[in-house]
């Protein structure tokens, strides 16, 4: 495997990273994290405009990228940063769209690549335990469209989302693969309600409520209770997405970490000079580096099918879940006190990770899943 960017991708992170060290440093970050909207939509328009979301998609919906490496290069380069505006949400629906959208859907991934459009994943539901297949929201026909009922839970930004993306029971029971359909809900539409809080990690998510939603015909992506196929397909993209956004904030977490260590001293010496922090910090950078590998693993994997495809992105997930948390915990320690307060940003890069871990699937469901796939269980 070739473990190096394409002359592209580096430009494409060079770029990326200085317009974040420049403009997007942690006070602005903070300032915008703590805001009523949760993000900034100019900030928003002028990361469209220098391209970065359209790395996300091929030539034929008017990307430049789609590959795995494309999407892990752009989200490493945002954990570093911590940004906050709604670019997993954006990459999960515009994959959707592009995957089995018709040629008026796709149109909408356009408007997301240009910023004019901000668009929400609404899947996720109470009590769904991260199982994708696992969908209570029902949708019935009605007359010549559909009808919606049902919630569905920590939409990111769902209160300032121009249109959702739902999905929904149109056949089946509970569990199963078959019978999920997916639908494009406008976000003014009658019969949406949000009730909107902020994360701990900064932004803002929403529960949503379907009352009643009708909805034309051309509102279901693809065909009827064929879904299952098109929300893998783009949740793994995701994951690829949040293994190396937890990458490139574990890289930021390290460096402060050594940094203090070289300056903070105790007994009249630096306290990286003591033997026993020395070893944790080993520790942790060659943890990291196993995170990285699973990474790059999950990020060439992703643009292929099947189990290996599936037990490359579980296996990512839960390694970068455990050692998230590893690096969190021990930046903290090694930190001291100093470690928890709300003015060091090292604070909010250990509440990331942490987070980092519950999206999309925590590292128990992620390790459970890698072995029933393993024994053939799954698909």
């Amino acid at each position: 495997m070739n473990f190096q960017h394409t002359e592209d991708r580096r430009m494409l992170a060079d770029s990326l990273n200085r317009f974040i060290a420049e403009q997007y440093g942690f006070d602005v970050r903070d300032r915008i994290a703590r805001s009523q909207e949760g993000f900034s939509r100019d900030m928003w328009r002028r990361f469209c405009e220098l391209g970065i979301v359209g790395a996300f998609f091929d030539e034929s919906i008017g990307g430049f990228g789609g590959d795995g490496f494309d999407v892990s290069v752009v989200f490493e380069a945002l954990g570093r940063g911590l940004v906050v505006e709604p670019f997993l949400d954006t990459l999960i629906v515009g994959r959707a769209l592009a995957f089995a959208g018709d040629e008026r859907q796709r149109e909408i991934v356009a408007s997301m690549i240009d910023g004019t459009a901000i668009a929400a994943f609404a899947h996720d539901e109470p009590g769904s335990h991260y199982e994708l297949a696992r969908v209570n929201t029902r949708a019935t026909r009605h007359g010549d469209g559909w009808m919606l009922n049902g919630a569905k839970g920590v939409v990111q930004q769902g209160e300032h989302a121009d249109v959702l993306l739902v999905s929904a029971r149109t056949s089946g029971n509970e569990y199963d693969e078959a019978g999920i359909s997916l639908f494009i809900v406008p976000r003014d539409v009658q019969g949406v309600k949000m009730r909107g809080y902020r994360k701990i990690d900064g932004g803002r998510v929403a529960e949503v409520s379907l009352e009643n939603v009708t909805l034309d015909a051309n509102a279901l992506v693809g065909n009827e209770g064929d879904a299952y196929a098109t929300l893998a397909h783009a949740i793994g993209y995701g994951l690829v997405a949040l293994v190396s956004e937890a990458v490139g904030a574990m890289d930021v977490a390290k460096e402060h970490t050594l940094e203090y260590l070289r300056t903070r001293r105790q007994f009249g010496v630096p306290i990286g000079a003591f033997q026993a922090l020395q070893h944790r910090m080993a520790d942790v950078l060659l943890e990291i580096e196993q995170a990285r590998s699973a990474a790059i693993n999950a990020a060439a994997a992703v643009g292929a099918s099947g189990v290996a495809r599936e037990r490359a992105l579980s296996a990512a997930k839960h390694s970068v879940g455990r050692i998230g948390t590893l690096v969190a915990e021990e930046s903290i320690q090694m930190h001291g006190g100093i470690g928890m307060t709300w003015e060091l940003p090292l604070a909010h890069y250990a509440k990331r990770l942490v987070m980092i871990d519950h999206q999309l699937g925590d590292e128990d469901h992620h390790l459970a899943r890698y072995i029933a796939l393993g024994r053939g269980a799954l698909r």
